[in-house]
């Protein structure tokens, strides 16, 4: 009766163990999916790819420009903020270029370097920029990233996606996939322990 128990519990053991590898690797599945579809995708269409070192010619911030906002109501979709534009020495070509932020910035505004997010005060985006600016002068040489193609002549301060932040989007789901198939494996080699100790 007893031995009756324990291979009954053994077995609910095992199938819910089975149940939670299985439910693992369907997680990672889903998430190497997301990631594929999202993060991916910017990653593979940002040509700025080749770093190398910018120094600092003109950092100015000029009159205020409107940016939209798409991620805002209808009636806020643009607001003012001061525009500032850095030009900088690229070393790999030694062309005097313009730099922004990252890709995404070059898209909403490609008259300034720096587009701030939506802010309510007014004077707490100026301080910002402000603050961006003398970091820029203070700060003369410093790394950016190019194109090595020449589609785009300018070049961007951070990529969005960089390599290294895509191995660490691909870090869990890879561990989560792991663990799953190890427990997986784990339950079968029980199994079978346990069919070929009955059978002899």
């Amino acid at each position: 009766m007893l031995g009756k128990k324990l291979v009954t519990a053994q077995k609910r053991g095992e199938t819910r163990a089975l149940c939670l590898g299985l439910g693992m690797v369907a997680c990672s599945m889903m998430m190497y999916f997301f990631i594929g579809i999202t993060i991916v995708p910017f990653y593979t269409k940002s040509v700025w790819t080749t770093e190398t070192m910018c120094k600092v010619l003109k950092a100015n911030i000029k009159d205020k420009v409107f940016c939209p906002n798409s991620k805002g109501p209808e009636d806020e979709e643009i607001f003012p903020y001061p525009c500032l534009q850095v030009w900088v020495n690229l070393t790999a070509s030694g062309q005097e270029v313009m730099l922004y932020q990252t890709e995404d910035t070059l898209e909403r505004n490609p008259k300034c370097s720096y587009v701030p997010d939506k802010l309510e005060n007014s004077k707490e985006v100026k301080a910002r920029i402000e603050i961006i600016a003398s970091n820029f002068k203070k700060y003369q040489t410093f790394p950016c990233y190019y194109d090595p193609g020449g589609t785009q002549t300018n070049v961007i301060l951070s990529r969005l996606y960089p390599a290294k932040g895509l191995l660490f989007a691909f870090l869990w789901p890879t561990l989560m996939f792991t663990g799953g198939c190890l427990i997986i494996v784990l339950v079968k080699i029980s199994q079978y322990v346990s069919v070929l100790s009955a059978w002899q």
